[in-house]
């Protein structure tokens, strides 16, 4: 940690970081609260208001790696600018939307918003941590749901009764705490790309004692401030095997989110358990993210999330298990253990990153790999929901938990990428 540099700890970084996590956050994790009244406010059919999340969800994902881009080039203070607008703009031009179509406009510009800082809040840690990235990153990603569990309540309570006062208060809200995180935000000096290359060798092009460029990723002989850009990092086997991992586990893990309720109801679980059940996924999801980032700091990155994600393939096998025998203490119990296992792709992936392929290109890289979860929100989404169609509820949420188990055994095969600055 760069802490002389800064004059303060960058834990204060973090902590800033987790904030505009948190508020951006409300996008996801609030629609529920939202689309009700929306829905009667417009008269839009089911289908069409589904339609704005699945391009929340999109804009989200793809923003993610211009803006990744940007910061490992110029730092965070312009992504934040921007997420500050359209954070702010997206929230009010949904509450004074009076079209389906003005609505899809304003919430995938918001979701552009939520990309840019949840790209920039992953990515802080992996620039200014080494000892702590896991337990960094845990608390960086914590507050994107963890802060919407508080203000759910309120939201629900005056979103009814006015719904456009309500929205535009939390969008000039998230837009205001996204704009005072810009000044404060900074990248440590020799870390961006443009510092790489004034560099005199600067760049991820090495050469060898021939001249001869380096054409093999893996042979790249990457420093901790260069790295490799993403064109590199995708010529790699490990890049490919993390985004596997990463869309088995968003795919199933999303089913199990969206779905745990549904399933609850089918195997005929109390309606009070199966809503204790949602909101444990969501507590559990939070907290997740803190305790098994930190564990990876201890344990080491590839072990936990091997060992990790062997847990929620087992505990989401035990779920169908207890939901057959209907017993509604373990069905809860079980949903939360696996939400909270689920944590690997959001709080030690960046840092795997950040660690088999430098520090100057994280932002990118992580952006890249994190566009697996577009293929993950398709798999949780129309993929199963066709399953439980065909092959029941039971068969697929095991199939969900063998495929976990699978991608918790490959992760033991990792290792750092030749050259990386593990």
């Amino acid at each position: 940690m760069e802490q002389e540099e800064l004059g303060f700890s960058p834990w204060w970084l973090v902590a800033v970081a987790a904030v505009a996590m948190g508020f951006a956050g409300t996008y996801q994790f609030g629609w529920s609260s939202i689309r009700l009244p929306l829905e009667t406010r417009l008269g839009a059919s089911e289908a069409a208001i589904g339609t704005v999340f699945t391009l929340f969800v999109v804009f989200q994902t793809i923003v993610q790696f211009p803006a990744g881009w940007v910061r490992d080039r110029w730092g965070p203070q312009l992504p934040m600018l921007a997420s500050a607008g359209l954070l702010a703009g997206g929230y009010v031009g949904t509450a004074l939307a009076n079209s389906i179509w003005g609505v899809y406009l304003f919430y995938s510009l918001g979701g552009m918003g939520v990309g840019i800082v949840y790209s920039v809040a992953a990515n802080t840690p992996v620039k200014w941590f080494s000892d702590r990235r896991g337990l960094a990153t845990g608390i960086a990603m914590v507050a994107y749901s963890g802060l919407s569990f508080l203000l759910i309540p309120f939201l629900r309570q005056f979103i009814v009764t006015d719904f456009v006062v309500t929205l535009v208060s939390l969008g000039l809200l998230a837009g205001l705490v996204a704009l005072v995180a810009v000044p404060i935000l900074r990248d440590p000096v020799g870390v961006t790309v443009r510092d790489a290359d004034a560099e005199p060798d600067g760049g991820a092009d090495v050469t060898s004692a021939d001249s001869t460029p380096a054409t093999d990723p893996e042979a790249v002989d990457a420093d901790e401030e260069e790295g490799y850009t993403w064109r590199e990092a995708v010529r790699t086997w490990q890049f490919w095997l993390l985004y596997a991992i990463f869309v088995v586990v968003n795919g199933v893990t999303l089913m199990l989110v969206g779905k745990v309720i549904a399933f609850a109801t089918n195997a005929g679980i109390s309606a009070g358990a199966a809503t204790g059940a949602a909101s444990l996924v969501a507590l559990g999801d939070a907290f997740g993210v803190v305790v098994v980032g930190g564990l990876s700091d201890r344990f080491g990155r590839e072990r936990t999330v091997g060992v990790a994600l062997v847990l929620c393939g087992i505990a989401l096998t035990g779920l169908v298990t207890v939901a057959e025998a209907g017993i509604a203490p373990a069905f809860v119990a079980l949903a939360a253990v696996a939400a909270f296992l689920r944590a690997p792709p959001y709080s030690i992936f960046p840092s795997l990153v950040g660690e088999y392929y430098g520090r100057a290109h994280s932002s990118a890289n992580y952006a890249v790999l994190y566009s697996a979860k577009l293929w993950g929100g398709v798999a949780g989404g129309t993929v199963a929901s066709g399953l439980v169609v065909s092959i029941g509820w039971d068969a697929t949420f095991l199939l969900g938990g063998a495929l976990i188990l699978v991608a918790g055994l490959a992760t033991f095969v990792l290792r750092p990428v030749r050259g990386s600055p593990a």
